[in-house]
C-alpha cells in the first residue's frame, strides 16, 4: 500500500508521514529530503541553480541513500555521493536553491525514477509535492496537508531556530511565499491537489490528530 502525502512547505508532511509510517509499520520516504540534497550537492559544486543541463546531469549521475541506525525504520542520514548532507538540506541556503533545482524538468525526470525504485519495497509513506498527482498516481491513500501561512511561517521559523540558524518569522514567511508561487506554477509537476485526494487544514491541530486521521483513512482501505 502507498500512502501519498503532498502539500507546501512546512505543511506538516515530514513530522506527519514519518509518525504515520510508525504507526502503521510503513517505510517512509521523504522525496523533498532528495531534491534538497542535489541542491546541496549543486552548491558544493559551485553549480549555477538554473544551469538546466548541469543539473540534469548531477540528478541523475548523483548517488542518493538514506541510512537507518539502530533498527530504525525511519531514516537518520541522508547521503549524497557518499556524503552526508542530513543537517545541511535543512540550511537557508539549500532552502532557497531548492525550489529553482526542484523545478528543472530533467531533475523531476531522475528523482521521480529513483522515488518509485526506493518505494517498490512494499507498504511505504511518500510525503513531497506531486507524490499523488504525478509519482504514484494509482496510490491507495493520498492526503494534502495545508496550514495557514502565518502558522507554517511560525513552524519552519521554530524548526530552523532548533537547527541553530538565526532567522526572522518575517524572512521566513516570504520564502514560504515565493516557494508557494514556485511550486505551484512550475512547468514540471507542479504543487497540485489530487482529484481523489483527503485534504486536512492542519493549522490548529496536533500532529497526534493528524496521524491518528490519516492511520484511520488507511485501515479503511486496506
Amino acid at each position: 500500500m502507498i500512502i501519498a502525502i503532498d502539500g507546501p512547505a512546512a505543511s506538516g508532511k515530514s513530522t506527519v508521514a514519518r509518525a504515520v509510517a510508525t504507526r502503521l509499520g510503513f517505510a517512509y520516504l521523504d522525496t523533498g529530503a532528495m531534491y534538497r540534497a542535489v541542491a546541496a550537492e549543486a552548491l558544493q559544486l559551485g553549480m549555477a541553480t538554473d544551469d538546466r543541463p548541469a543539473l540534469t546531469k548531477l540528478a541523475k549521475e548523483l548517488p542518493l541513500a538514506f541510512e537507518h541506525e539502530g533498527g530504525s525504520a525511519l531514516p537518520t542520514r541522508v547521503l549524497a555521493g557518499g556524503r552526508d548532507v542530513t543537517t545541511e538540506i535543512r540550511t537557508p541556503a539549500v532552502d532557497a536553491a531548492v525550489s529553482p533545482v526542484s523545478s528543472i524538468p530533467g531533475v523531476r525526470e531522475a528523482m521521480v525514477r529513483v522515488q518509485r525504485d526506493l518505494a517498490a519495497v512494499g507498504d511505504c509513506v511518500v510525503e513531497g509535492r506531486d507524490i499523488g498527482t504525478v509519482v504514484f498516481p494509482h496510490a491507495e491513500l493520498k492526503v494534502y496537508l495545508s496550514a495557514s501561512p502565518g502558522e507554517r511561517a511560525r513552524r519552519r521559523t521554530a524548526d530552523m531556530e532548533r537547527a541553530g540558524h538565526d532567522v526572522s518569522a518575517e524572512a521566513v514567511l516570504r520564502r514560504l511565499e515565493r516557494r508557494d508561487t514556485a511550486d505551484s506554477t512550475r512547468e514540471a509537476s507542479p504543487l497540485a491537489v489530487a482529484h481523489d485526494a483527503v485534504e486536512i487544514d492542519t493549522t490548529g491541530l496536533s500532529v497526534e490528530q493528524v496521524v491518528e486521521c490519516i492511520a484511520q483513512l488507511a485501515r479503511a482501505r486496506r
